[in-house]
């Protein structure tokens, strides 16, 4: 089933947005790190609803617990399992839902492969799924800090036509949070703003783009062939909640290039090797080459919206919905964090795997 994720460093989430809670189980994370909820709580604070004016209004704490897997204060290499409450539930608004498929939703594929699903938010294919990555991810980047001196970041970079330049190599954190839609140049984020809550207003919803960055991953880390490191991060990336693509490096904008211009010329100095540009995006040959590591993720405008759109109901019967409910008019300041978690979950996969063969 694909409610599992990594090899070495692997996950399961489990958990519904109407039931009685979400979590997730952990395997194979190393032991005697010192960890508690206090590790795992601001990046879940970060993507919990109802932080700001351009997200779902749903209040949650989303305050996690940790019920397994560690003794006084440290992991034991033991199945770690964490739970989040669900606190705000309110089903009835997806009564209508239970006979009528929402367009773009993944109600009717639901149905179409099970016979059978949870019409109350979305069930498992609600963005509440990812409270469980997050939380893990939360573990991974502290081992990956820790042992690797590893920073993974990501931004909002653009929404819808509104775009923002993103230099990688110095996009730190504290700039991400300086505002609500999480993109690191002011005066960007405040018309991006703007446009998400006139959208909102409209009942309508808006997508956008997400850049992911790794900083301080040495060089090793990923796999030949199947398993190579961008090959798994487009996976986990596209795991994701109205992800519709992704790309690495230089991405689609490489094609307009020649081989001369695109190319990453080596340099040694004092016995370590770089790379004068980075347009390889710190990959090559599906293994990272210790560059700074960064990627793009289009998330598409979100499905469920206030709008009536013709779809069709259980009997096939040609109808028209109107959403209900509490939705985020744009998914990407809360992905923000779900990216920076799947990219954790990512890296210290390939770490503990890189260790296990090459010592």
């Amino acid at each position: 089933m694909g409610n599992t994720f990594g090899h070495l460093f692997r996950i399961t989430t489990w958990g519904e947005s109407h039931g009685g809670g979400v979590g997730v189980v952990i395997d194979g994370c190393p032991p005697r790190i010192e960890l508690s909820e206090a590790d795992i709580q601001p990046d879940l604070d970060r993507r919990r609803p109802g932080q700001s004016s351009i997200v779902t209004p749903r209040k949650e704490s989303d305050t996690v617990r940790i019920l397994s897997g560690t003794f006084e204060g440290r992991t034991l290499g033991t199945p770690i399992s964490m739970i989040v409450a669900n606190e705000d539930a309110r089903p009835e608004a997806y009564s209508e839902m239970a006979t009528k498929f929402r367009p773009s939703h993944a109600d009717y594929t639901y149905q179409a492969k099970f016979g059978f699903r949870n019409w109350q938010g979305g069930g498992r294919t609600s963005a509440r799924e990812t409270i469980g990555r997050v939380a893990a991810g939360a573990v991974a980047r502290k081992v990956l800090r820790q042992f690797h001196g590893t920073e993974i970041v990501a931004c909002v970079q653009r929404v819808q036509h509104i775009a923002a330049h993103v230099d990688p190599e110095t996009l730190r954190v504290t700039d991400v949070e300086k505002n609500i839609v999480r993109c690191p140049d002011p005066a960007v984020a405040n018309r991006m703003i703007k446009l998400i809550e006139r959208i909102r207003k409209a009942g309508d919803t808006v997508g956008g783009i997400v850049l992911g960055v790794a900083r301080g991953v040495p060089p090793g880390w990923g796999e030949p062939v199947f398993d190579r490191l961008e090959a798994d991060l487009a996976k986990s990336m596209l795991s994701l909640p109205a992800s519709k693509g992704f790309d690495f490096g230089s991405g689609f904008d490489g094609v307009t290039m020649k081989g001369s211009e695109h190319n990453d010329p080596f340099r040694a100095r004092q016995g370590r090797v770089y790379t004068t540009t980075n347009r390889s995006g710190g990959i090559q040959g599906g293994i990272s080459n210790g560059q700074t590591i960064y990627f793009r993720v289009a998330f598409k405008p979100v499905a469920t919206i206030m709008l009536e759109q013709d779809t069709i109901d259980l009997e096939h019967r040609n109808t028209t919905l109107k959403g209900r409910g509490r939705h985020d008019p744009c998914v990407l300041p809360r992905a923000v964090v779900m990216v920076e978690a799947m990219t954790a979950l990512v890296l210290l996969d390939h770490a503990l795997r890189h260790k296990a063969q090459c010592g």
